[in-house]
């Protein structure tokens, strides 16, 4: 099969058009009418996956490994380094980042992980009405999403509403109309906002959260008749 051929099934699937301006999604490496033989799919690349996949694999991932210009390639730092192995074996690489976010995978980890049902859901947000414990949404949280622990911001024992953005997503805190905002990557200031604000927020990683996307994209290819491997990266974080 061409890239060509399965860049444009995945387009009809989460359309490229829909990334936001700052996102470097699409073809990042290789030649739009060339074969190649194999697919494997991730979140992100990591010399591991790299160095272990076929010659003329294509790799779909969902976090882009150029996100802005290159000046140099300088082969013993990142992303340099993982690009020379990506040329030494001819290997491609697509990337779906805030496109599947909007079409695919905040409703689905929202949805089919965590077993909320979605009564509000805009480009990036989820939300949910119900009632929850402060005890019990924090122990679905650890088992469905593998976490040991959760930092939590202005916890509240009661929760009557619940919203989500899978990755870094609390820059959109003030568009959160909800109790409680699940994202990862709560930094220090923004978890300062939210406790002014008393909105509860619930640090869900940013891998633990997007961790599904290899998941998510393996069906709905299958659903096409094209069949890919999961090759999934570390998680750069190590709990100890």
């Amino acid at each position: 099969m061409k890239i060509s051929e399965i860049y444009e099934k995945l387009n009809t699937l989460s359309p490229f058009d829909l990334q936001e301006k700052w996102d470097n999604s699409g073809l990042l490496v290789g030649e739009i009418n060339r074969e190649f033989e194999h697919i494997a799919l991730g979140l992100d690349l990591d010399q591991e996956n790299l160095e272990s996949a076929k010659d003329n694999t294509l790799f779909i991932v969902h976090h882009p490994l150029i996100f802005s210009g290159l000046k140099e390639l300088d082969f013993s730092v990142y992303p340099a380094n993982l690009l020379e192995i990506m040329v030494k074996k001819n290997l491609s690489l697509i990337a779906m980042h805030t496109n599947f976010d909007k079409t695919h995978l905040n409703a689905y980890v929202f949805e089919k992980i965590l077993g909320f049902k979605k009564e509000f859901q805009n480009d990036f947000i989820c939300k949910v009405t119900g009632s929850w414990s402060k005890d019990e949404l924090l122990n679905l949280l650890k088992s469905k999403l593998g976490l040991s622990t959760l930092r939590v911001v202005s916890p509240k024992q009661r929760i009557s509403s619940i919203a989500l953005t899978t990755g870094a997503g609390a820059s959109l805190m003030d568009e959160v109309d909800a109790d409680c905002f699940l994202t990862g990557d709560i930094k220090y200031h923004d978890a300062m906002k939210a406790m002014s604000q008393n909105l509860m927020m619930v640090d869900i990683g940013h891998y633990e959260s997007e961790q599904f996307f290899a998941d998510v994209l393996k069906s709905e290819l299958e659903n096409l008749g094209i069949l890919g491997i999961i090759s999934q990266s570390q998680n750069p974080f190590v709990i100890s």
